[in-house]
C-alpha cells in the first residue's frame, strides 16, 4: 500500500516551540472545524509541501530512481529539469489568469520521465516515485495529539474538512499516520478542498469559496465554521476572506508563517491562536 511508504520512510519529528502565547476565547456557534495540512496537523520539515521548495534535490532524486529501476540519462542536472517542468506549468497557468497556480504532481512526474527517458512508468510506479521522493526531500510527522483530536471532533458528530495545498499524496500520507481513511476519521468529502484538484493553491480565496458553498448546502454559515492554519496569509487571510472564523496554529517554528511584511496581514488577527492541537477543546 502507497500508505506504508509514508510509515516506513518516516521517522519521529519533534514541534519546535514557536514562542508565542496562546489565545483561546470561548467561540460560540462552532459548527464545522475545518483544517491546512502541513505544518498544521503534521509536522513538515520544510513547514509546507515539498513542492513549493526550489533547492537543489539532485542526491535524493537520482538515489531515488535508482532504487525504482528507473535511471534517466543525458541530463545533467534532474533536479533542475523537475523543478523547471513545475515553473513552467505555473508560468503557463498564471499566462491563462490564474494568480496562484497549482500542478498534478503526477503530470510533472510524467513529463519529466518523457523528457528524461524514452519511457514512463506506469501510474503506480509514478505515484511510488512521487511519495519517495515527498519523504525524502520534506520528512513529516503527526503532530502531537492528532489522532487523539480527529477522533473527539467525530465523536463529538463535528464535521471535519480539509482546505489545503496538497497532492495526491497527501491523504494518503494521513492515512499512513493513524492507520484510518480521511472519512473514517470523519473527514467529509465535500468540505476537503486539494489544491492539486482545483489547480489553484492558497491564498487563492476562491478555494475557500467553494468550501463555503458546500458548507451553505449543509446550512452552516461561513461564520460557524472554524479554519485553522499556521499561516497568517495562506489560512488566516484567506480564510477570514471567506466569512470563518480562524485559528492560528502556532506549534511548531519550522511552519509558522506571520508574513508581518504583507500588506494583507499588517491589521489582521486570527480569532485564536493555538499552540498545541489540545486547545482546541477550550475554544469550542
Amino acid at each position: 500500500m502507497l500508505a506504508d511508504i509514508f510509515t516506513s520512510l518516516s521517522t519521529a519529528l519533534e514541534p519546535i516551540p514557536t514562542g508565542l502565547s496562546p489565545k483561546l476565547p470561548k467561540l460560540d456557534d462552532i459548527q464545522t472545524v475545518i483544517f491546512d495540512v502541513y505544518g498544521t496537523l503534521v509536522v513538515s520539515g520544510t513547514g509546507d509541501i515539498s513542492i513549493a521548495q526550489t533547492i537543489d534535490r539532485e542526491a535524493e532524486l537520482r538515489s531515488i530512481l535508482e532504487k525504482c529501476g528507473h535511471t534517466p540519462s543525458g541530463k545533467p542536472n534532474l533536479s533542475k529539469t523537475f523543478y523547471s517542468l513545475i515553473k513552467e506549468d505555473h508560468s503557463a497557468a498564471k499566462a491563462k489568469g490564474a494568480a496562484y497556480p497549482e500542478v498534478d504532481i503526477l503530470e510533472i512526474w510524467e513529463r519529466f520521465f518523457d523528457v528524461t527517458t524514452t519511457s514512463v512508468p506506469d501510474c503506480d510506479a509514478l505515484k511510488e516515485i512521487a511519495i519517495r521522493f515527498e519523504c525524502a526531500v520534506n520528512p513529516v510527522w503527526p503532530m502531537p495529539y492528532l489522532l487523539d483530536l480527529l477522533n473527539g471532533l467525530k465523536d463529538r458528530s463535528m464535521p471535519t474538512g480539509i482546505v489545503s495545498n496538497a497532492q495526491f499524496y497527501t491523504p494518503v500520507m494521513v492515512e499512513g499516520f493513524t492507520g484510518q481513511t480521511l472519512e473514517r476519521l470523519g473527514f467529509q468529502d465535500d468540505l476537503c478542498v486539494w489544491s492539486y484538484v482545483e489547480r489553484l493553491g492558497k491564498p487563492s480565496v476562491e478555494l475557500f469559496q467553494k468550501l463555503t458553498t458546500a458548507l451553505a448546502a449543509r446550512d452552516i454559515a461561513s461564520e460557524q465554521a472554524l479554519y485553522v492554519g499556521n499561516d497568517m496569509l495562506n489560512d488566516i487571510w484567506t480564510a477570514s476572506q471567506a466569512g470563518l472564523r480562524t485559528a492560528l496554529f502556532a506549534g511548531d517554528q519550522r511552519s509558522l508563517r506571520l508574513r508581518e511584511s504583507d500588506q494583507r496581514c499588517k491589521n489582521l488577527e486570527p480569532d485564536v491562536v493555538l499552540t498545541a492541537l489540545p486547545q482546541l477543546w477550550e475554544v469550542l
